[in-house]
């Protein structure tokens, strides 16, 4: 059994260089950011650092399932292709024994500076005896980190009255008029989540601000991993309720991800909102984290997986979870939405296109693969023309009675994702309502051996899951239940 002194960065980089040969490739994606070994969760300290990105993640590097966290750490010059680099944090020291827990990261005087949780666990119960801080680490390099002498930075005795004394964590800093904020995921021990609101001069000292903003029973009993930012006149605030009751279509899974979009007033610290909306109708979204980068893209990427969810890749292959492919969130016409980063698009290869097929049945297409771009646009006409379809589609990852369908209903306006028969994961469908264009409906899915992601309508949802069909389920279908024309698709393969 492994103690505290065990868990440092350098045994850590020794275990997974000694035992990544173990790994079984057949579910291991390939244009995913995923651990080099054994379990990783939330997305940590997003950010563009001395030309390059990095992206830490919350990381068990000894075994495939959740364990005391460190921090894992890569780096990218195009947000596609990702280089490991050593452990940033492991739980080394009294005020984090229990797991360095989710954090950010932000550029200070050339230095660069991660905010994390200290977990400490503090009696048998591990799931309610615990207490959680705010601790800083800092790097000359972006690579090697120290953790600053006076943590906790943020101390238990700074939680505000009315606050929870436990769930206190995943620091998320920004910076506005010269003055440094960070947002911590809390609720009231009363079962309702809120933001508390912190300011600092100098990333040291922080002064407690206020409740930046409070839910009701609506939105699950308790808020983490908050996020603060602005895209043009509307601020956005985004976190991960959990145990958010399902609300219509909506809020299937154990947790969910939520942004509000508002007005945050600087001078009092509170975020007034105009609503809630899901950040992605699938299966498996959760914790994202954003950046701004340097073309002023606010990019946002999140947890590719669900908590209490079955993983086919713990059994065996050595290692669980991945992340999402980068999202651009744009405001265009007051509509919020989604969109793949663009520099996915210089890994396509051998393009596959069909223009203008009537379907009435299941058509099978002349391409294959596991690892591909395709969009597509269907044109139903009016809806209500008899003989019209009922529904239509496409089929993914088709072999052996396996496939996973996106399909949509225009008599209901709704579009579905179906992993029932994907493979040896989890099943289930999610459905979400989207309106049809003109008569026309525009997906852009990618596939990447054991995940999809579906983005609608040039990204006004978005529906993302794992799945774990067979090495030898490659096919590709396209089917209306009654007369549809697919107006266009094109494919190709990523690699």
């Amino acid at each position: 059994m492994k103690t505290t002194r065990d868990y440092t960065a350098e045994n850590a980089d020794r275990f997974i260089l000694e035992n990544k040969h173990k790994l079984r490739p057949e579910f291991r994606l390939n244009y995913h950011l995923m651990g080099e070994y054994g379990w990783i969760n939330d997305p940590n300290g997003f950010v563009q650092y001395k030309g390059s990105y990095h992206l830490f993640y919350q990381h068990y590097p000894y075994l495939p399932q959740w364990g005391p966290m460190q921090w894992g750490h890569a780096r990218s010059r195009d947000l596609i292709k990702w280089e490991y680099l050593p452990i940033a944090l492991a739980p080394d020291e009294s005020y984090d024994s229990g797991g360095c827990f989710s954090g950010s990261a932000v550029e200070k005087d050339g230095l660069l500076y991660l905010m994390y949780t200290g977990h400490v666990t503090t009696g048998p119960d591990t799931s309610n005896h615990y207490v959680q801080t705010q601790n800083l680490a800092v790097s000359e390099d972006g690579v090697r980190f120290v953790k600053h002498e006076s943590n906790p930075v943020i101390g238990l005795r700074q939680i505000p009255e009315g606050a929870s004394l436990k769930d206190f964590r995943d620091p998320k800093v920004f910076e506005r008029n010269g003055r440094y904020y960070v947002v911590i995921g809390s609720n009231d021990g009363r079962g309702r989540g809120q933001i508390l609101l912190y300011r600092s001069s100098d990333l040291k000292a922080w002064t407690y601000v206020g409740v930046m903003a409070k839910g009701g029973e609506e939105l699950g009993d308790n808020w983490e991993c908050p996020d603060f930012f602005s895209i043009g006149e509307s601020d956005f605030l985004m976190f991960s309720p959990q145990r958010m009751p399902p609300q219509g279509r909506d809020y299937h899974n154990l947790h969910s991800t939520v942004y509000m979009r508002g007005r945050w007033d600087e001078e009092s610290g509170v975020f007034h909102s105009e609503g809630y909306t899901p950040m992605d109708q699938g299966f498996d979204f959760y914790a994202p984290q954003s950046t701004l980068d340097d073309r002023g893209r606010r990019i946002v990427v999140g947890w590719m997986d669900m908590w209490e969810s079955e993983m086919p890749t713990q059994n065996g292959h050595q290692w669980a979870g991945a992340m999402t492919l980068p999202r651009e969130m744009v405001v265009e016409g007051g509509q919020v939405r989604f969109r793949p980063v663009e520099e996915i698009e210089s890994y396509r290869e051998r393009e596959f296109a069909l223009r203008d097929v009537e379907l009435d049945g299941e058509t099978v297409l002349e391409t294959r693969g596991d690892s591909y771009e395709l969009e597509a646009v269907f044109d139903v006409g009016d809806a209500g023309d008899a003989g019209s379809a009922e529904r239509f589609g496409l089929k993914l990852r088709v072999g052996d009675g396996e496939e996973t369908e996106l399909s949509y209903s225009p008599r209901e306006g709704v579009f579905s994702l179906d992993r029932s028969r994907s493979g040896v994961g989890p099943g289930g469908v999610r459905e979400t309502a989207v309106p049809l264009r003109g008569g026309k409906l525009k997906l852009r899915a990618f596939v990447d051996r054991s995940s999809v992601e579906v983005f609608l309508q040039d990204g006004e949802k978005v529906m993302t899951a794992r799945i774990y069909p067979g090495s030898g389920s490659l096919g590709i279908a396209a089917f209306s239940e009654g007369q549809c024309k697919l107006e266009s698709l094109r494919k190709w393969d990523i690699r």
